[in-house]
């Protein structure tokens, strides 16, 4: 018994591809572990870091978006 799937259903999940940028900004340490420059007082190791969370809540956003865009068409 197999049970086939439609063909864009694949193509529904490449934009999920976006969310591996947040995490591999994190992961490359080197790039954010220094103090200069600060923003209003703050170490750019902080602000650096919630840059980040904004970006990848903004990233969720728009695969949210691309993906119920793929999803109406099919």
């Amino acid at each position: 018994m197999t049970r086939e799937t439609p063909k864009g259903s694949r193509l529904r999940y490449l934009p999920r591809l976006l969310l591996i940028i947040p995490v591999l900004a994190m992961l490359w340490v080197p790039s954010y572990n220094k103090l200069e420059p600060a923003l209003a007082g703050i170490p750019f190791f902080y602000w650096y870091q919630l840059a980040w969370i904004l970006i990848g809540a903004a990233l969720v956003l728009i695969v949210y978006l691309i993906e119920m865009g793929i999803t109406r068409r099919t």
